[in-house]
């Protein structure tokens, strides 16, 4: 009996001694995917924690992309930064700055001896997250680029064709005023203004919105988002709101429920708005389009650019954690996961391999429009103006560009006036950005 219970005492110290050794190392992430993209998005880090024993990668919704920016900087200065934090595009360049704070992807991958190949990935994202020598700095994860939805219904309605969107803003402008005459109240309405209708508007026509390279040459970048193109671009809107063949709706995708609701019959935002519009656009069926272009610029269409995010590695913890960091990416890297990922949420694939697995799956036969972002943004090899943008403070800018959008939208203020103010206030921003980064670049 003495025998038995001593025998037992000694399974139950090795046990304890043992636990430790089995205990789960927790990996924090801080995202900013609300809704069911939230959800989908824990799902995936639920089945990769599921598929090993070692790691366990935790999702935290911290709200907006730029609340998570913010919190992720003042968690870093207290020493309590999460491990990965989802960053979007125009947070770049402000992520590279930061040196000593950022653990570069290609690197964690090279350290873990993780298998890493950056050409599996789509060339039009990867490069927009590289630096000059072509090395990935962070992981492509939502990445998106703006197309056009519109209601097939109210289409086939006003007896335009239902199967085709306008392929320019003649063609948009021509179709807005059938749509209109057929009891529409407003032909179209845009989300993430700055991004949609100036970045990627310049971009599709092949012009730039920034000097050395878009900002890819170096610091000394300047803005030139008030080209005679753009105010034209712009001041046509400004007309076009008078009589709601345009009505703004807010930034973000604050104009989304003028789509759903019908009042709106085109809508222009993010392929990553397809589950949300799949979801929420009831009553109607809707198709999607590439994004317009102005016939009589030379060049265009040429491609859009990326929006979207990515996940950065920040330093700071052990080398467990980044072991199992490495991991967790090369899981949502593969084909099946992102296939799946790109099918629900209208997100371009990341990898041709994902692609490939789409395709063969028959989703874009069975789904048509869905393959427009990938045909959109591969539509021509990127140009210096179209290969993306890199602008230091570029949240910041953004909230400019997009309070002089409402002021010429408004009728408050014209749209050379108010292109050129966006540009003074911004190059300010730019050129205190380069004093404070001189030297890390």
């Amino acid at each position: 009996m003495r025998k038995t219970f001593i025998g037992v005492l000694a399974a139950t110290a090795l046990l304890t001694a043992a636990g430790p050794a089995f205990a789960r190392i927790d990996i924090p992430l801080w995202h900013a995917m609300g809704g069911n993209l939230g959800d989908k998005l824990n799902s995936m880090v639920k089945a990769f924690n599921d598929s090993q024993p070692e790691y366990n990668v935790i999702p935290i919704y911290k709200g907006s992309y730029s609340e998570t920016v913010t919190a992720a900087i003042a968690a870093f200065r207290a020493k309590q930064q999460p491990a990965i934090v989802q960053v979007f595009e125009v947070g770049t360049a402000t992520m590279m700055a930061a040196k000593g704070a950022v653990y570069p992807v290609f690197q964690l991958m090279k350290d873990t001896g993780e298998p890493f190949d950056p050409k599996a990935y789509l060339p039009a994202i990867t490069g927009y997250y590289s630096d000059v020598h072509g090395n990935m700095l962070s992981l492509p994860f939502n990445s998106s680029t703006p197309v056009l939805y519109y209601n097939k219904d109210e289409f086939k309605r006003a007896g335009l064709d239902p199967e085709k969107a306008p392929a320019t803003w003649t063609e948009l402008e021509a179709d807005a005023k059938k749509l209109q005459a057929a009891g529409v109240t407003c032909g179209f309405t845009t989300g993430w203004p700055s991004w949609v209708q100036v970045e990627n508007f310049s971009a599709w026509h092949n012009l730039p919105i920034g000097t050395l390279s878009n900002g890819f040459g170096g610091l000394g970048t300047r803005l030139t988002i008030n080209g005679p193109i753009q105010v034209r671009h712009i001041g046509r809107l400004a007309d076009w709101q008078k009589t709601k063949i345009f009505d703004y709706g807010g930034r973000e995708s604050a104009s989304a429920p003028k789509f759903y609701s019908g009042e709106c019959a085109m809508y222009m935002n993010s392929s990553g708005a397809y589950s949300a519009i799949k979801a929420n656009a009831k009553g109607f069926q809707f198709g999607v389009g590439m994004l317009p272009y102005w016939p009589d610029v030379k060049g265009a269409p040429q491609n859009s650019i990326i929006g979207g995010a990515t996940f950065w590695v920040l330093r700071g913890h052990s080398p467990d954690v980044y072991k199992g960091v490495a991991k967790f990416f090369t899981y949502m890297s593969s084909a099946p996961v992102q296939a799946d990922w790109h099918q629900f949420s209208g997100y371009l694939p990341i990898t041709m391999a994902a692609y490939e697995l789409t395709r063969k799956q028959g989703y874009y036969d069975k789904n048509p429009g869905t393959d427009i972002a990938i045909k959109q943004i591969n539509l021509h090899p990127p140009t210096e103006n179209s290969k993306g943008l890199r602008f230091g403070y570029f949240v910041q800018i953004r909230d400019i560009i997009e309070s002089d959008l409402e002021a010429i939208w408004s009728g408050k203020t014209p749209a050379k006036a108010g292109l050129d103010d966006a540009v003074m206030r911004s190059n300010e921003l730019l050129i205190r950005f380069e004093h404070e980064n001189e030297g890390k670049q």
